[in-house]
């Protein structure tokens, strides 16, 4: 390791001082925001809301300062189902509903794992990634299917939303917290053999605790309700005596989630395509179906999509919306901002590279709703989003293709949408570790 000497400082100030891009470039963004000098408007103004596929969609949802993204948008997703089976206008189901069920899952999870892990160290790199993980907001579709199959869903008039609900970081500071005391406890139980029916029990102690917490954050979840609701022509319907369950059940979700895999696009070489993978330790319900992803090629993972848009269904999908990003006008592309002209600095790096090298990973979950084509090709997509609809086009986003080729990496399709590549999915799954990036919208 070498030091930076006072010649070289002096060279890289020279060589500064003598720069008039530099010169030009300190003036810009004396005053100005960094994204504002870099935007390239040129380039945005060719990202219209005009498409060739576009599905008509209801008005979009708000997930507030929470992470529910995956939750707001997979739930988009049944709404729509739900909607057009009884000519609804205007419906949503209640992501609280999910959010606390996933939560007090995930507890469980959370303890579970750190009992099946007490032989290690607490500064083991498996348990630190789980202690510092903890539960939180995120998630991913084999999740929301896990959750779904064993406690249903509901209107959101049956279960809305709380202040706590849609601010959700004090109160996950303090089921984090009162979890890692819980992890404690458990651990030195079985240190001390106590014998793991003392602990299960203890667990449970803490368990119970939290499902008083999360009710007074949430409510008590309702086991029966009646799905009450006003046609489009204005006429009133009542469906009395339903359990989240029997609800779910009489709109098909259960069929359509055992339908739907998890494709992913993640180039990376210890990702071969055509092969399925699960996450070591990422999930949320003990004893449900473990998270699975099915790698394929670029072409055959928007192949897949596009097969579903143009057979009129919307799509949930995973991305890094860190990059890139223009809220108030609602686009995504990397076109329209030339950062490495205004900085000076080589900032290209490859879908790969960012992936192994921590650049990039998912970090939001939203829906696509519609593509624009042109010689077959897409220039441009659609997106449903779930911050408001105050930005954009009403709360409607959009992302070039070649935005969409850098940071999408998973979606959630129909099997009959995936042509030949359909029993891959049956595959048994490679195990990747805890820390990988294609587990990381689950944070």
């Amino acid at each position: 390791m070498k030091p930076i000497t006072p010649e070289l400082q002096q060279q890289f100030s020279d060589a500064y001082i003598t720069n008039p891009a530099r010169q030009m470039a300190t003036l810009a963004l004396s005053k100005s925001d960094l994204a504002d000098v870099a935007f390239v408007p040129q380039s945005a103004n060719q990202l219209r809301h005009k498409f060739s596929i576009s599905i008509p969609t209801m008005e979009v949802t708000n997930q507030h300062a929470s992470g529910r993204c995956w939750l707001f948008a997979a739930t988009n997703v049944l709404r729509e189902r739900i909607a057009n089976a009884r000519n609804i206008e205007k419906f949503e189901l209640s992501q609280s509903y999910l959010a606390f069920w996933d939560k007090f899952e995930r507890c469980n999870y959370f303890l579970e794992s750190m009992i099946k892990t007490a032989d290690r160290k607490p500064d083991d790199r498996t348990v630190m990634f789980i202690l510092q993980t903890g539960v939180h907001d995120g998630g991913q579709w084999d999740m929301f299917a896990n959750i779904v199959r064993k406690y249903g869903i509901v209107p959101k008039d049956c279960f809305d939303d709380t202040k706590q609900s849609n601010n959700t970081r004090q109160m996950n500071y303090v089921i984090n917290r009162a979890l890692k005391v819980g992890a404690v406890k458990l651990r030195r139980m079985i240190e001390a053999n106590c014998g793991m029916d003392a602990v299960q029990s203890e667990k449970n102690a803490i368990l119970s605790n939290i499902y008083g917490f999360l009710c007074s954050c949430y409510g008590n979840p309702p086991t029966q309700f009646d799905f009450q609701w006003v046609d489009k022509d204005k006429v009133y319907h009542c469906e009395a005596g339903l359990t989240p369950l029997t609800f779910a059940e009489r709109y098909g979700v259960p069929e359509l989630l055992n339908e739907t895999v998890s494709i992913i696009h993640a180039p990376t070489g210890d990702k071969p395509y055509d092969r399925t993978f699960t996450i070591e330790y990422l999930g949320n319900v003990v004893g449900g179906k473990e998270v699975c992803h099915l790698n394929l090629s670029l072409d055959d993972f928007k192949a897949a999509i596009l097969r579903q848009l143009e057979d009129g269904k919307i799509v949930w999908f995973g991305s890094d919306v860190g990059h890139y990003g223009e809220r108030t006008l609602g686009i995504w592309d990397d076109a329209s901002f030339n950062y490495e002209l205004i900085s000076g600095l080589d900032l290209s790096m490859s879908k790969t590279d960012a992936l192994d090298y921590s650049l990039s990973a998912m970090d939001h979950a939203m829906v696509l709703t519609g593509v624009h084509l042109e010689n077959g090709k897409p220039v441009r997509w659609r997106i449903e989003n779930s911050w408001g609809d105050e930005k954009g086009e009403k709360g409607y986003y959009i992302c070039s293709d070649s935005w969409f080729n850098q940071y999408v990496f998973q979606a959630a399709v129909e099997k009959a949408y995936l042509g030949d590549k359909a029993a891959l999915a049956n595959q048994t799954p490679i195990v990747l570790k805890p820390w990988d990036p294609m587990g990381t919208l689950a944070k």
